[in-house]
């Protein structure tokens, strides 16, 4: 029975993964250039999920899995349908970017805190998978809105779209439960190893923040992020200048390079199973090292390419591994609002590290320093995953195991 319900959680939440989180880009920038003769991008608006992924996380714990998640979806659906009305830019902000967003951020926070419930022997790839749909998710949808948007046009896209996403996350949304509190798959029991690397009890998040590891997992987030992104925001002009290709091959090396944030954050994460979070990132921060110091001296497409795909399976991988080793070193109860206020690192590193390779390009002329910064940056950086152990307390070691719950405790039923 447990590991049915484990299978279904899953199943359920890896859908809304691919529905809810990946409206693809093409369409809020096709609806820019066709009604309003703009190349902004709405996507910029990233105050609305970053804050209701910190509300949702609160509102998880006091009302349960199931209702943020239909809260969520509901709005995101909504967002996306009332989109198609967008004949005002501020009519576009308001249900895309508000509505939409704010189901976005809550839409996001739940698979992560829900999974790493179930899934306490394999943490690391579980949420991987699941963040790796946030990525995913734009590989698949992207062909498919292409193709609306040929077909019906813009405006339409949005309406048969929010429409389809409304739909599947009601239903899936009704299948959301947390396990009981402790509890734990029939037949295992954690290794020296894993008990060595993961809190003795769940912390709140008054608790997590009065704890240094907090602030150390919230910089480790925020270095790997500001280095993966400050490619991502300059891939197009980067690849032509160092490589020397055209707009249309550099556009494709992006495409192909991109790909690796989704990989990241599944192979990263499953990684981290089996040499812990800390080596995971001290290995990502490593490999990052070497690849931005050398990355200036490339001049073929095809390697280049290849290194920026690592680069971004790094960027990917710190998403994938992040919520594991929240969940390991502060107790998997708590985990949606801690994780979800440490997720603010990627809102101001999304910030900080286009600007800072943006001004490092323009002064000196070129990438070449900027990218030996960044390798620098990455040196220093390694400090904190050799350093960084999980928390201790005089109680450590007492938290409440369930060995296998009965069907009544599944389905919340007390004696």
């Amino acid at each position: 029975m447990g590991y049915c319900n484990r299978g279904s959680v899953f199943a359920d939440r890896s859908g809304r993964r691919l529905c809810v989180e990946c409206f693809p880009r093409s369409v809020g920038k096709a609806i820019w250039l066709e009604h309003f003769g703009s190349n902004a991008d709405i996507y910029d608006q990233h105050f609305c999920p970053g804050l209701c992924r910190i509300f949702g996380g609160l509102w998880l714990n006091r009302k349960g899995p199931r209702v943020v998640a239909l809260t969520g979806g509901t709005l995101y659906g909504l967002g996306v349908f009332l989109a198609s009305f967008s004949h005002k830019l501020s009519w576009l902000y308001l249900s895309y970017g508000v509505i939409g967003g704010i189901g976005l951020g809550l839409g996001y926070i739940v698979p992560v805190a829900v999974l790493v419930k179930w899934f306490p022997d394999r943490r690391g790839l579980i949420t991987g998978i699941a963040v790796g749909g946030f990525g995913a998710g734009a590989l698949i949808t992207a062909p498919v809105a292409t193709r609306l948007i040929q077909s019906v046009g813009v405006l339409s896209t949005f309406a048969y779209l929010g429409i389809a996403y409304l739909i599947v996350t009601l239903v899936t949304g009704l299948f959301m439960q947390n396990p009981p509190d402790g509890w734990r798959p029939e037949g295992w029991t954690p290794t020296a190893s894993q008990t060595s690397h993961r809190a003795g009890r769940d912390y709140t998040l008054g608790e997590a923040l009065k704890t240094w590891q907090w602030w150390a997992l919230w910089l480790l987030l925020f270095l790997n992020t500001c280095a993966g992104i400050s490619i991502i925001s300059q891939e197009a002009p980067l690849f032509q200048e160092l490589a020397g290709v055209t707009a249309v091959v550099a556009a494709s090396m992006v495409g192909l390079a991109s790909i690796g944030n989704a990989v990241g954050r599944v192979f990263w994460a499953w990684v981290s199973d089996s040499i812990t979070r800390r080596v995971t990132f001290l290995v990502m921060f490593l490999s990052q090292i070497l690849l931005f110091w050398f990355l200036p001296n490339i001049t073929t497409a095809s390697l280049m390419t290849i290194v920026a795909f690592v680069v971004l399976m790094c960027y990917g991988g710190g998403f994938g591994t992040m919520p594991a080793f929240a969940a390991d070193y502060f107790g998997p109860k708590n985990v949606g609002p801690i994780y979800g206020l440490m997720l603010t690192a990627w809102g101001f590193a999304s910030v900080f590290g286009p600007l800072l390779i943006a001004h490092m390009r323009e002064t000196a002329g070129s990438y070449r320093g900027a990218l030996h910064v960044i390798a620098g940056v990455m040196a220093i950086s390694t400090l904190l995953p050799i350093l960084v152990r999980p928390p201790r307390t005089p109680d450590a070691g007492t938290t409440k195991i369930v060995s296998h719950p009965s069907t009544r405790a599944l389905a919340g039923v007390r004696p």
